[in-house]
C-alpha cells in the first residue's frame, strides 16, 4: 500500500428538502385546509478516526464527498426523511485543516472520535406551517436551505511512542527490523527509506510503538534531500532515539547536523527527551570505537549508547532506555 500523509478534499453537506404545498381533499370534508409537510434535513458530513488505517491513500482516489439532499415534504402532513450522512474514515492521528492549510479544525487523536465538518441544510416548512386564523389557506411553502461546502486538508501525523532520527544510512531501518516485526526496505544507499515505517517493540513484557522516518541531511528544513516533511510523524512521540552511524568520519558533525535540523523544524522536537546512540559499531575495532564514542559524548553532553542491530549488541539496553522514558512520560500525563 502506498503511503500518503496529506490530501485535499472537497466536502458538501446535503441541501434541505423543500416544504410541500398541499390541501386536504376527502369526501364529505369541504374545506380540508392545508396539509403540506415539511422537508427533511440534508445529510451531514462527518469525519471519524478508525483503527486499521495508517495512510490517507483512499483520498487519492476519491476527493469529493457530498451528503444527500433531504426528501421533500408531502401532502397529508408527511415530513420528508433526512438525507443520508457521509463519513470520511481517517487514521488515528489525522489533523483536519481549513483550505488555507493552517487553521486547524480538529485533531483526531482517539479511535472512534467523530466530528461534524459540515451540517446539512434545514428542510423548508410546508404550507400547513403557515396556517393562521386570518390566513387559513396559505398556498406557499419554504424551499430547503442549502448545505455547507468547503475544501479541507487532511494531514496525517502517525501516533508512536518513540521516533528514530538520524542521517541517511544511520541504521534506523535496521534497528526497527531488529526489534520489531516491521520489514522496511534496507539497502546501502541514501534515502532507502522514502516513507515512515511503524513497528511494535516488546521488552520485558511491555510494548511500545517505534516510528522510523526518512533520514535528514543538512538543509533539510529548506527542502534539501527529501526535506523535513516527515518530521511531523515524530511530533507526537514521547522520546527520540538519535542514531549516529559509526561509519561517519566525524560523528560529532553528524550529530550536530541532525540536531540543527530538528531545531530549525520546531514543533517541539528540540525539547523532547532524546537518547543518543552510536550505531553500526560492528564495523569498528576497539580503539576506533572508544575514539568515536568519546567524540560523540562530547558533542551531545552525555554518554551515548553503543549498539549494533546486526550483532544485537546493546539493543536490549536501548529498548529499555526508550521504555523507561516512555513509562515516565505516561505516568506524568496520568498525574496531570
Amino acid at each position: 500500500m502506498k503511503f500518503l500523509d496529506e490530501a485535499k478534499v472537497y466536502i458538501r453537506s446535503g441541501d434541505g428538502g423543500a416544504g410541500a404545498v398541499s390541501f386536504h381533499r376527502e369526501k364529505f370534508i369541504e374545506f380540508g385546509g392545508p396539509d403540506g409537510g415539511d422537508g427533511g434535513r440534508g445529510g451531514d458530513v462527518w469525519v471519524e478516526a478508525v483503527n486499521g488505517l495508517n495512510t490517507l491513500i483512499d483520498f487519492r482516489y476519491q476527493q469529493h464527498f457530498k451528503g444527500k439532499t433531504g426528501v421533500h415534504g408531502m401532502g397529508r402532513n408527511r415530513t420528508g426523511a433526512k438525507g443520508a450522512d457521509v463519513t470520511l474514515k481517517v487514521p488515528v492521528g489525522t489533523q483536519i485543516f481549513e483550505e488555507d492549510n493552517e487553521t486547524l479544525i480538529v485533531d483526531m487523536v482517539a479511535e472512534g472520535q467523530r466530528y461534524r465538518l459540515a451540517a446539512g441544510g434545514n428542510g423548508g416548512f410546508g404550507n400547513a406551517h403557515f396556517k393562521t386564523s386570518t390566513n387559513q389557506a396559505p398556498n406557499w411553502a419554504n424551499p430547503g436551505l442549502e448545505g455547507e461546502e468547503k475544501t479541507i486538508w487532511l494531514r496525517l501525523k502517525l501516533i508512536a511512542d518513540a521516533g528514530l532520527v538520524g542521517l541517511p544510512n544511520a541504521g534506523k531501518s535496521t534497528f526497527l527490523a531488529a526489534c520489531t516485526r516491521a520489514r522496511p526496505k534496507i539497502a546501502n544507499y541514501p534515502f532507502t527509506t522514502l516513507h515512515p515505517n511503524l513497528g511494535v517493540a516488546t521488552i520485558d513484557g511491555q510494548e511500545f510503538i517505534i516510528a522510523d522516518i526518512p533520514g535528514l541531511i543538512e538543509g533539510a528544513h529548506e527542502g534539501v534531500g527529501i526535506g523535513d516533511r516527515f518530521l511531523g510523524h515524530v511530533e507526537r512521540t514521547r522520546v527520540l532515539l538519535h542514531l549516529v552511524s559509526a561509519q561517519e568520519e566525524d560523528v560529532a558533525k553528524a550529530y550536530k547536523t541532525v540536531k540543527h535540523e530538528l531545531e530549525a523544524y520546531g514543533g517541539g522536537l528540540e525539547d523532547k527527551p532524546q537518547i543518543v546512540a552510536l550505531s553500526q559499531i560492528d564495523v569498528l575495532d576497539e580503539d576506533e570505537l572508544k575514539a568515536k564514542s568519546k567524540a560523540l559524548a562530547k558533542a551531545c553532553g552525555a554518554q551515548p549508547l553503543l549498539i549494533s542491530a546486526v550483532t544485537n549488541r546493546g539493543m536490549i539496553e536501548a529498548l529499555r532506555a526508550l521504555r523507561d522514558v516512555i513509562a515516565a512520560a505516561k505516568a506524568g500525563e496520568e498525574q496531570a
